[in-house]
């Protein structure tokens, strides 16, 4: 069945597109400079590497889901493929495992302060459970949009979705994605922010005062690559909201989701500013290239 296209569904699929494969890409490098570099095998860094691996999920999807629309888009049809509803319930899946990524991250700066002594709380063998927890979690909450059929194909947006309207399947996506992770990463964070000022005040070694203001940095570095996303996936958050009363704009779903692509490839970039290893380790190859002997013809 053919349909109708607006002229902005071709430019707009093709920068969901670009954005997703950005983010693929810096996600695949960032994984291997991990594994290569000797100097990032700590848990630190298991645990940025889970934030990269969740971002690589997360781009996958969506570079399939923008295919799937500008195909569609370009032929001027209505056409939903056998993975269509895959995709949707996957997209909530890696969309929550990239917040729970960034939690992890949060939790184990909180342990490495708060609960010093507590040396198993920071071992590489519970990091890695907490992880297997969360991917668990994130494959598991979303079943019940498949259970209920609430996952169906929007013709206007080409895309497999649950339909934005006042739900408890609504009101549970949105909890179980975004609120419940960004609201324990900022209560970490303003946590962290109230102990460090504590200790301050208090007669402590330097080292220990040290240690937990770098770690509080790094945590706020969290907090503002999250705080990135959010703002990000406002439009998103905005259509939800809007859905509560009446029905939202006919192409809200494309308008929100060319942000959630863009806001991949912010993720990989705040990512690499924000991890001194990668920075160091690129900075390495791009000297060592630089500082090469080229050889001459006499």
């Amino acid at each position: 069945m053919t349909t109708n296209i607006e002229s902005w569904f071709i430019p707009f699929d093709i920068v969901m597109i670009v954005c997703s494969v950005f983010a693929v890409i810096l996600a695949m490098l960032f994984l291997i400079i991990i594994i290569l570099d000797k100097t990032c095998h700590t848990v630190s860094m298991m645990l940025v590497a889970n934030s990269c691996l969740a971002e690589l999920a997360f781009g996958s999807i969506s570079i399939s889901m923008a295919i799937f629309t500008f195909q569609n888009d370009i032929k001027q049809i209505q056409y939903q493929d056998s993975l269509c509803v895959f995709r949707g319930f996957m997209g909530y899946i890696v969309a929550a495992l990239q917040f729970y990524s960034f939690l992890l991250q949060a939790i184990y700066r909180y342990i490495i302060v708060i609960y010093p002594t507590r040396l198993f709380w920071q071992s590489t063998r519970f990091q890695v459970l907490l992880m297997s927890i969360t991917w668990i979690f994130g494959f598991v909450c979303p079943l019940p949009h498949i259970l209920t059929h609430a996952i169906t194909y929007n013709v206007d947006n080409q895309f497999c979705q649950m339909p934005l309207r006042l739900s408890f399947l609504t009101v549970y996506n949105a909890l179980f994605v975004c609120v419940v992770p960004v609201s324990l990463t900022m209560l970490i964070y303003f946590r962290l922010v109230r102990y460090v000022r504590e200790m301050s005040r208090h007669i402590i070694s330097a080292n220990t005062l040290f240690r937990a203001q770098r770690e509080l940095k790094m945590v706020r570095r969290i907090v503002i690559l999250v705080i990135g996303v959010v703002t990000l996936g406002f439009p998103y958050v905005l259509f939800t909201f809007i859905s509560f009363f009446t029905t939202p704009p006919k192409y809200h779903f494309r308008i929100a989701y060319i942000f959630a692509d863009a806001s991949m490839a912010y993720v990989m970039i705040a990512l690499f500013q924000f991890t001194d290893p990668l920075k160091e380790y690129v900075k390495k190859i791009i000297h060592g290239r630089s500082n090469a002997v080229i050889p001459t013809m006499t």
